[in-house]
């Protein structure tokens, strides 16, 4: 597996890869029932029309929060509840280590979320960490016993801490953030379900099979996340555009990790790759098993790159919609996934040998021009 990302928590936490220590890896059918892997129940429709209604129902979550004293339904801090588990010096123990762990292993991204109130900060944690031991289960250092029949109890344990039965401390932070916001556990199955494909499928014919595996492990950190982040008051985008851009870039995150690792996931006999655009390109995996770079692979790669970049600009939209403390992390997150695509492109598209990456001169660079973006005056609902 390509990994998860916390870098896609808007995504903005993306899908955690254990081998680089970070998560690698956003209109309405309201009432629709989505069977327990909702983007599998219509195998006749793209896997984009059926993330699609994913993407709605989350939204519709929102919508029907219940408006308080004039103010939208979309000013989370006022729709936040003071119940769930009773015991607060427990509950603040384990947000502390949800928080230490973020800090661990997504140093950046638990930077970012210091500007959040103290509220969002927790919940965001408490996120990161569930889909971080989710992605270990599969990537982690005892990958090699997990079973279908194991991911079936981590997804009965899911059930259970949004019932708000918890088994331990983190499930705790969880159970607690999900009783506060409007957050659905669809995504969160989702998540589970990328982790059986990775169990049994190593190949992808087409990109409209790959954008669903993207989906599963990075895109559902999107969906997971606007909810906490929050919209920014002045905001007039609509909920579903503010979710198809966190989307978006839980996407375009996992593609980079995806064009990143070439070299290691095909040491490991896996191809994340559409197989058609490969063919037509004239390539086929023995050439990635090779690892040699030719001018079809340098134009494979420029297709590639320029289509990961598509979502990126996607994902910039919604930034700006954002409840403004939550916007730095997400801001960070974008700039410095998208410099490992310019990386990729300065190794001269050599991804099977080369390990694209930030050097920290340019990630400490980042931070305070993604610090400018989150807090000057976005031009809210221009593009929208």
């Amino acid at each position: 597996m390509s990994g998860v990302n916390a870098n896609s928590l808007l995504s903005p936490m993306p899908r955690i890869s254990s081998r680089s220590n970070g998560c690698k890896r956003l209109s309405l059918f309201s009432c629709g029932v989505l069977a327990s892997s909702a983007a599998v129940a219509n195998p006749s429709r793209s896997s984009e029309e059926r993330v699609y209604e994913v993407v709605l129902k989350q939204a519709a979550l929102v919508r029907e929060l219940p408006k308080r004293d004039g103010e939208t339904a979309l000013d989370w801090d006022k729709t936040i509840q003071n119940e769930g588990i009773s015991d607060g010096n427990l509950l603040d123990e384990a947000y502390s280590r949800c928080g230490e762990v973020c800090a661990e292993y997504a140093k950046t991204f638990y930077l970012g979320t210091q500007l959040m109130t103290p509220e969002r900060r927790r919940a965001v944690w408490a996120i990161y960490v569930w889909c971080r031991r989710t992605d270990e289960l599969v990537d982690g250092p005892n990958a090699s016993h997990i079973t279908p029949k194991a991911l079936e109890r981590w997804e009965k344990r899911l059930t259970d801490l949004f019932e708000g039965r918890a088994y331990d401390m983190y499930d705790a932070a969880l159970s607690d953030t999900v009783s506060k916001y409007p957050v659905d556990i669809q995504p969160f199955k989702d998540m589970i379900e990328g982790m059986r494909l990775d169990l049994r499928k190593s190949r992808y014919e087409n990109f409209d099979e790959l954008y669903l595996y993207c989906y599963y492990v990075a895109g559902t950190v999107g969906l997971m996340s606007v909810p906490v982040m929050g919209l920014a008051p002045e905001s007039k985008a609509s909920v579903e555009s503010v979710y198809n851009a966190a989307l978006a870039l839980g996407l375009a995150n996992q593609l980079t990790n995806i064009l990143r690792d070439v070299g290691e996931d095909a040491r490991r006999g896996r191809v994340y790759l559409p197989q058609d655009e490969l063919a037509q390109a004239g390539l086929c995996d023995d050439d990635i098993f090779r690892g040699k770079v030719t001018e079809k692979w340098r134009s494979f790669m420029k297709g590639q790159i320029k289509r990961a970049r598509k979502f990126f600009d996607e994902a910039e939209k919604g930034i700006g919609e954002l409840n403004e403390a939550s916007r730095w992390p997400v801001w960070a997150s974008l700039m410095l996934y998208k410099q490992i695509l310019d990386s990729i492109e300065a190794n001269d598209y050599d991804n099977f040998t080369k390990r694209a990456y930030v050097g920290k001169a340019k990630k400490l660079l980042s931070l305070p021009i993604a610090f400018g973006k989150a807090v000057v005056a976005p031009q809210i609902s221009k593009m929208w």
